[in-house]
C-alpha cells in the first residue's frame, strides 16, 4: 500500500513537471528587457523567447511577434526549442509507460514486469527533467554574462525572465517524480499492488473444549 501511494505522488509531481515543461516552452518570458544606467525608460518591456519576441506598453498593450527564419535564430534558442520539444514528447510517453505499469492500473497483469514497466516510465521522467533543465541554465548562464560584461551596450542587456525560473521548477518536479516512481518499484513481498491478507476464524478453546466434555458426558451416558 505504501508503495503504492508513493507511486501515485510521483505520478502526480512527473504530471505537473510535464504540463509545466510544456507551458514554459511556448511563454516569451525567457530573458526581459535590463533598466540599468542609460536604459531607464520604462514606457515598455521587451520579452524574448524561443518561438517569438514580445513589445509591453506601459499602458498593457502587448504586440508579438513570431520569429521569422530558424536559421537566423541564435545557437542557445534553436537548441532550446529542439531540447524542450523533446523533452515534452518524452514526457508524453513515460506518462504513458508509468500509467500503463502503475499499481493502480490493471493494464498489465501484477508482478515483475509491471514493476519494470513503472520503474521504465520512472527513468524516462528523470531523462526529461534533464531535458528540460538544460535550456534554463544556458539561456541564464548567457543572460548573466551578458550583463557584466563591460562590452556589450546597456541597450542589450537583458534580465532572466519568469519562463527560467518556472522551468527550473518544473525540472526538479519531472526528476523528483521520477525518482519517487523508481522508488516505488523496489518493493518486497507479495506482488499483487494491494496485498490483503485472509485467515480463517478461529474457535475458542474454552468452547472447544466444552464442547468435547459434553461429547464425552453422551457418550459415557
Amino acid at each position: 500500500m505504501a508503495s503504492a501511494a508513493l507511486q501515485i505522488l510521483g505520478l502526480s509531481l512527473s504530471l505537473l513537471g510535464w504540463l509545466g515543461a510544456i507551458v514554459v516552452t511556448g511563454l516569451p518570458m525567457w530573458q526581459v528587457s535590463a533598466f540599468i544606467e542609460n536604459n531607464i525608460v520604462v514606457a515598455q518591456s521587451t520579452w524574448e523567447g524561443l518561438w517569438m519576441n514580445c513589445v509591453v506598453q506601459s499602458t498593457g498593450q502587448m504586440q508579438c511577434k513570431v520569429h521569422d527564419s530558424i536559421l537566423a535564430l541564435s545557437p542557445e534558442t534553436q537548441a532550446g526549442r529542439a531540447l524542450m520539444v523533446i523533452g515534452a514528447m518524452l514526457g508524453l510517453v513515460a506518462l504513458l509507460v508509468t500509467v500503463v505499469g502503475a499499481q493502480c492500473t490493471n493494464c498489465v497483469r501484477p508482478g515483475k514486469a509491471k514493476d519494470l514497466i513503472a520503474a521504465v516510465g520512472g527513468g524516462l521522467f528523470v531523462a526529461c527533467g534533464l531535458l528540460v533543465l538544460i535550456p534554463p541554465c544556458w539561456y541564464a548562464n548567457i543572460v548573466i554574462g551578458n550583463f557584466y560584461d563591460p562590452t556589450v551596450p546597456s541597450s542589450h542587456k537583458r534580465e532572466m525572465g519568469a519562463a527560467l525560473y518556472l522551468g527550473w521548477a518544473a525540472a526538479a518536479l519531472l526528476m523528483v517524480g521520477g525518482s519517487l516512481i523508481c522508488c516505488s518499484c523496489a518493493r518486497k513481498g507479495d506482488p499483487s499492488a494491494f496485498p490483503v491478507k485472509y485467515s480463517a476464524p478461529r474457535r475458542p478453546a474454552t468452547n472447544a473444549a466444552t464442547s468435547n466434555g459434553e461429547y464425552d458426558k453422551k457418550n459415557y451416558v
